[in-house]
């Protein structure tokens, strides 16, 4: 995984997550099985930046909490995608690694910030 600066927040990261998804997905193959994967992994991927810039311009704490609620939900759609594509692409299981494992950080880092939320 690329080095992160000491002052990377969420909103960078997570548009940094979905440029590395679209990178992944450029370097595809481009048939019949990627094409429809390519759509669905990139969608998911972007949703998850655009509902925590959502999320933070919310017109209350309820609406806060949905918004970062979806934005989890992405993160979890995008990870099925991404274990998807990856059975469709094996040669690319390294490459895939990053990739999932920066999914599953950002669903923990957005769960914790939802429960965290919850209890004031």
């Amino acid at each position: 995984m690329d080095c992160l600066p000491p002052h990377y927040d969420l909103e960078e990261r997570t548009t940094h997550f979905a440029k590395r998804v679209v990178g992944l997905c450029v370097a595809l193959p481009k048939n019949e099985i990627n094409r429809p994967l390519i759509s669905q992994v990139i969608r998911s991927a972007g949703s998850i930046g655009a509902n925590y810039r959502e999320a933070n311009d919310a017109l209350g704490d309820k609406d806060f909490i949905h918004r970062i609620k979806i934005a989890r939900k992405e993160c979890k759609e995008t990870l099925h995608w991404l274990e998807i594509v990856e059975e469709a692409n094996p040669v690319l299981v390294m490459r895939m690694q990053n990739l999932k494992q920066e999914a599953v950080e950002l669903k923990n880092i957005l769960s914790s910030i939802i429960i965290k939320k919850g209890k004031k």
